[in-house]
């Protein structure tokens, strides 16, 4: 028998609460963390960085992708970055990080930490870190990131599975889920704006351009040039072929994806959700007429407040040896 959706939307609640309970550690975050074990950590994290993005810049959505997964799940602990063993499937092997990249760039800035000020620098700042280099590198936003979060023990694949915003999400459960972690609608629509990098594969929208009520149609919400467009690039069961999110501009973090969202260009069902919220609209279409005049403010704003979601402080938790195992 199928579950009232009262009972369901508060069993959810119940999972997601601690979450934003924790947001009392966030206290225990501050710029100059390091100041004094490791005074030059940001400047190790962004030459570190830089060498990888030079030569692949197409890394820096997959890293900024792979901080907002690992905060949504457990809060901003690392525990995406931990691999699966015999007794335990990760995080990272769930269908949503599948197609995160660049765990190399997080271990190799580990290792040049580690050679500079060794059991100092928790794994979960240097992906905070590494979040912001990538989007300044790529002619984005710089904000200054308060650091002190420590790395998680746990990690889990169901959680995951469960707790990552699905592309085809609509904007009450985008909210929904949002709110549960104390972000509001408007850090929704900003974060949102991370898509304007990066690619996404065709089997995470084909259902809108192929079959989106299992009746062989089409997504009425999503312009029908664009439709066709994307048709020429994906058949119905292509897993394997990348699209750009934001076509012509997907190596440059800029304002351009609120302009296609608000011709209804959004490539995900969660993009063309925007739409549908008196708030969220109104913000797709002030920084699509003034050319994202709030844009690089409110997105540098809205990444502090998440890097903020349910981390690890003072004693709880462990600073890892290597990022993609527990001590």
């Amino acid at each position: 028998m199928a579950l009232p959706r009262h009972f369901v939307v508060l069993i959810l609640q119940l999972i997601l609460v601690p979450l934003a309970f924790n947001f009392s550690n966030a206290q225990g975050l501050k710029h100059g963390f390091y100041r004094k074990t490791c005074p030059k950590v940001e400047a190790i994290v962004r030459m570190s960085t830089a060498e990888y993005i030079s030569k692949a810049p197409t890394l820096a959505s997959p890293l900024l992708r792979m901080h907002f997964h690992d905060c949504f799940v457990r809060g901003c602990d690392g525990s995406v970055l931990l691999n699966s063993t015999k007794n335990n499937q990760a995080e990272r092997d769930a269908l949503p990080n599948q197609s995160l990249r660049g765990f190399q760039v997080i271990n190799g800035v580990k290792s040049a930490l580690e050679d500079n000020c060794p059991g100092v620098v928790s794994c979960a700042d240097i992906l905070a870190l590494v979040a912001r280099d990538v989007v300044s590198m790529v002619k984005g936003p710089y904000w200054k990131v308060p650091l002190g979060r420590r790395d998680g023990r746990v990690s889990s694949i169901d959680e995951a599975l469960n707790l990552l915003p699905p592309p085809f999400a609509n904007i009450s459960s985008l909210k929904q889920q949002f709110a549960s972690l104390g972000l509001n609608a408007k850090d929704l629509v900003v974060l949102s704006g991370g898509h304007t990098i990066g690619t996404s594969h065709c089997s995470a929208f084909t259902n809108r351009m192929y079959n989106f009520t299992g009746k062989g149609d089409t997504d009425p919400t999503m312009d029908p040039n664009y439709i066709a467009r994307l048709k020429l690039r994906c058949s119905p069961t292509d897993v394997t072929t990348l699209v750009e999110m934001d076509p012509g501009s997907f190596r440059t973090f800029d304002e351009k994806y609120y302009t296609l969202v608000a011709k209804r260009r959004g490539l995900f069902q969660s993009d063309a959700a925007l739409l549908d919220d008196i708030e969220t609209k109104a913000y797709v279409k002030r920084q699509a007429l003034t050319h994202g005049s709030t844009f690089f403010k409110d997105f540098g704003k809205s990444m502090i407040k998440m890097g903020k979601i349910g981390v690890l402080t003072g004693n709880a938790g462990e600073i890892r040896k290597r990022c993609d195992f527990i001590n």
